[in-house]
């Protein structure tokens, strides 16, 4: 098995579960993220995962190809831009959760691409070859 299709495991199944944990449990996620922004060492400890994660799939995965893969590296960078933004910026995360939390749309569509997300990665990483 490819670092690829390894990482597509762990991101697939990761997603999927978040997912559905959000679809089901819509007002535990909302209080979760509500508490989040309110604890400076959740934030902080959240920047240092995502920092962690994305500098793992960064260093080890930086692959830019016309093919699925290339999922993988946008998620890296993505979770390395998220970690550094929580670690410097950590004052931003209140209020743009507050708007998040306000649109109601966001509310219903976040869960569904995370479920998407999820599919794809797990067919990737288990289905496809």
């Amino acid at each position: 098995m490819d670092s690829s299709t390894f990482i597509a495991r762990i991101f697939g199944l990761y997603y999927l579960i978040i997912g559905v944990g959000i679809i089901f449990n819509r007002k535990a996620f909302q209080q979760l993220l509500d508490d989040f922004c309110k604890s400076a060492a959740l934030v902080f400890f959240g920047g240092l995962f995502a920092l962690v994660v994305g500098l793992a799939i960064v260093l080890t995965h930086n692959i830019w190809v016309a093919d699925w893969t290339v999922l993988i590296t946008i998620l890296g960078w993505g979770a390395l831009l998220k970690g550094i933004w929580l670690i410097v910026f950590p004052g931003t995360v209140f209020k743009f959760m507050q708007s998040y939390q306000k649109n109601k749309n966001m509310l219903i569509i976040q869960p569904i691409i995370v479920l998407i997300l999820g599919v794809v990665m797990t067919y990737f990483g288990f289905f496809a070859d």
